[in-house]
């Protein structure tokens, strides 16, 4: 089983970083639209997105909202962080099989355990497709944490 641990707003430093990826399948399309309940064909359909300006399928936007939710929530600050707010500016479209690293940055700790935290989302090619800022409340306790193992799920 596989563990997380986090750092407590104590132990967060201004300019500390930490880095989630995952690689974009035609699984995690197909289960994000069904999720969401987006269905724009521009994602799901390959005909209909050939005559889009992008020529192709492409990941929903908040399909990387959701990785940096995931790099917050395991890996910095990590288990026990609460989430607050997030804006985010979708500069490149993100194409199935994409790899994509997230970066995250801590910029500012605020009062009542408040940190202000840079999420900028790349490709394998090191362009930059998401950026963004999170606003998170940081634990107060150190933990470390068994991630659940995720459920098998068919698609069709």
């Amino acid at each position: 089983m596989t563990q997380a641990s986090n750092f407590t707003y104590d132990a967060l430093e201004v300019g500390q970083t930490a880095r989630y990826e995952k690689q974009v399948e035609e699984r995690d399309i197909q289960l994000f639209a069904a999720v969401s309940g987006d269905r724009n064909p521009v994602h799901l359909d390959a005909e209909y997105a050939a005559g889009t300006l992008f020529k192709e399928r492409i990941a929903h936007g908040m399909f990387s909202g959701a990785l940096i939710s995931a790099a917050i929530a395991c890996e910095l600050p990590g288990p026990g962080t609460i989430y607050l707010g997030q804006n985010l500016r979708f500069t490149r479209p993100v194409k199935l099989g994409d790899r994509l690293r997230v970066d995250l940055e801590v910029l500012e700790k605020l009062p009542k355990n408040r940190v202000r935290i840079a999420t900028r989302v790349f490709n394998q090619n090191a362009e930059q497709v998401v950026d963004g800022e999170a606003e998170v409340l940081a634990p107060k306790q150190s933990m470390t944490v068994d991630l659940p193992e995720l459920p098998p799920i068919q698609i069709g």
